[in-house]
């Protein structure tokens, strides 16, 4: 575990992005501890299911869209809608390199509500993880837009004007003051939280990259216009039937026919991030820029439920930061690189230009086979 300042409650550092610290606690602590408690969560429940009464009938048959990847999350956001009476259309875009099991638990997703997946030109998906890695040291930066992108398009075509997403990420892992209240998913907050890394999507069209405007669509949100001319809202679900707790969706989850299984050994929680090949070396890429990766956020929530201490935490973590990404759900990394069009030693090039050696010095401490 690197020697860096990390809350003081949890183990969140505090080179994570756009995350502030109050006297040495992040604010998804102080969220925690003083705001999550005076939350009534039967009048949130009661503005959901105000919510969702307004889209009876809108003609599309459904009275709202879930922002699928089919993992635990998404399968209890389905379930809940469920169980209120709605009528949810799970939309899914499909990720960057789908695992077997990540197809499974999307198909076992559709047992209980009508999926619609959408899924780009893979020709050009691989060449912008090509860009994205190269250019702002993210495989998953294509994935990052379409997870917001997609849902919104599919709400404008269908005349659904209500789209669900999860937890606040602000809330759960932390982020500027005041960002852990916010209820909607606007594209404000995606400019500001969508892991844009700074880079737009019409920074990717060129000749030499293959990319043309045509190919771009559907990573592009619909306009403004025909945003108000629907209605469409995104919302945080998590915001509304929480507190959230991950680890109870994937014991609901789980009950339902969810299957998981360790992706890597970066990981604490096994039952999280299962269904993209890629996220090992999106995560590597996190721990080389900023110090930490999978294991920290994830043991940082269980510190604060109290699942774990903050003392049983740290070696916990210190077993799992900075490991080398040889394999990811059961995907090797030259199968992973294979896929993008690049080189082994490319990605050591990479690798070196994006390591912050302000908390490395000249060689990091990872890579850990």
């Amino acid at each position: 575990m690197l020697n860096i300042p990390r809350c003081t409650r949890c183990l969140m550092p505090s080179t994570r992005p756009d995350t502030d610290f109050v006297d040495g606690i992040c604010t998804a602590c102080l969220h925690h501890d003083h705001q999550l408690k005076h939350i009534h969560w039967s009048e949130r429940l009661l503005h959901l299911e105000q919510l969702l009464e307004r889209q009876k009938p809108n003609g599309s048959g459904f009275d709202c869209i879930v922002a699928s990847s089919g993992g635990k999350d998404s399968t209890a956001q389905v379930l809940a809608l469920l169980e209120l009476g709605a009528r949810p259309l799970v939309v899914t875009a499909t990720t960057c390199m789908l695992t077997k099991l990540g197809r499974k638990n999307i198909d076992n997703l559709k047992r209980y509500a009508p999926t619609i997946e959408v899924t780009p030109n893979q020709t050009v998906r691989a060449r912008m993880n090509y860009l994205g890695l190269t250019k702002v040291g993210d495989i998953s930066w294509p994935e990052h837009i379409a997870i917001f992108t997609t849902p919104m398009r599919v709400a404008v075509a269908m005349g659904i004007p209500l789209v669900f997403y999860g937890e606040n990420p602000q809330a759960a892992y932390g982020g500027p003051v005041g960002s852990q209240e916010a209820v909607q998913l606007t594209q404000r907050w995606v400019s500001e939280f969508g892991g844009l890394l700074g880079m737009r999507m019409t920074d990717v069209l060129s000749d030499f990259n293959g990319i043309g405007k045509k190919d771009i669509i559907e990573y592009s949100f619909p306009s403004e216009k025909d945003i108000k001319r629907v209605g469409c809202e995104a919302h945080f679900l998590g915001q509304y039937i929480g507190p959230w707790d991950g680890r109870k969706n994937a014991q609901i989850a789980v009950a339902h026919g969810f299957k998981y299984e360790c992706p890597s050994s970066t990981s604490w929680w096994p039952f999280e991030n299962l269904d993209n090949a890629m996220t090992g070396i999106h995560d590597y890429f996190m721990f080389l820029k900023y110090g930490y990766n999978r294991a920290c956020p994830q043991l940082s929530v269980d510190i604060r439920t109290g699942y774990i201490t903050r003392e049983a935490a740290i070696p916990e973590l210190h077993k799992r930061e900075g490991h080398f990404p040889t394999r990811y759900a059961g995907v090797m990394l030259n199968d992973v690189l294979g896929h993008i069009g690049m080189k082994v030693d490319e990605f050591f090039k990479v690798s070196e230009r994006f390591t912050n050696h302000d908390l490395f010095g000249d060689t990091p401490d990872g890579p850990r086979n």
